[in-house]
């Protein structure tokens, strides 16, 4: 390029006359996909999960949802969801509990019955979608 030109082209913002090379047009293509990073956890069920647990057995409970092996982790949060780690817990004796899985719950990782509102919300956004 002249310098003639190269003075025109930065009057003119340099846009029209600089072009990249044709190797990195596919890396600044608009086709390229991202994937969204989750910050809020997603509920794996509506209702609860009933699990035996043994005493002293270490569990990792899925907090961010998006686990396979509900309701345990599997570490599939590290790429979907890595600002919500799992709950580590470790039960004192053998007993059979119920596990959440709408993942609103305030005593993680037991129900406290959080699901019944995730369902009241899901009903009320059905109806008010039929008398649009």
């Amino acid at each position: 390029m002249n310098t003639a030109r190269f003075v025109v082209a930065i009057r003119r913002g340099g846009a029209q006359t600089f072009r990249r090379p044709q190797l990195l047009l596919a890396a600044y293509s608009p086709t390229v996909q991202c994937c969204l990073e989750s910050t809020q956890a997603v509920p794996a069920a509506r209702l609860p999960y009933r699990v035996k647990l043994s005493a002293g057995k270490h569990y990792a409970w899925c907090a961010c949802g998006h686990s396979k092996k509900q309701p345990f982790c599997d570490g599939t949060h590290t790429k979907k969801a890595p600002s919500i780690s799992p709950f580590r817990f470790t039960p004192e004796k053998d007993r059979t509990v119920l596990l959440c899985a709408c993942k609103q719950t305030k005593n993680a990782p037991y129900c406290d019955g959080s699901h019944l509102k995730v369902i009241y919300q899901d009903v009320v956004k059905y109806l008010k979608g039929i008398f649009k």
